[in-house]
């Protein structure tokens, strides 16, 4: 008798192990999901940022735009 509640034991233990790895996995897998939709709906670059990344960003722009000018002007940098 004590064989059989033994096996029962281990098997119980082994589905809920198995139920808390595919809990985890499909939420992870819904994290994923999320996130690629976020980055397809290009909502994702414009949060998040900080004053930082603004400077550097305007920065580059306006690396860009001295570049195009001095083209422009037929310039050689």
């Amino acid at each position: 008798m004590t064989e059989q509640l033994t096996m029962i034991a281990v098997a119980g233990s082994a589905l809920g192990g198995i139920a808390i790895l595919t809990a985890a996995t499909l939420r992870g897998w819904q994290g994923w999901l999320d996130l690629k939709r976020l980055e397809l709906s290009g909502r994702h670059g414009a949060e998040g940022r900080g004053p930082m990344a603004e400077r550097i960003e305007m920065a580059d722009l306006k690396e860009r735009i001295r570049k195009l000018e001095s083209i422009a002007a037929c310039v050689d940098l």
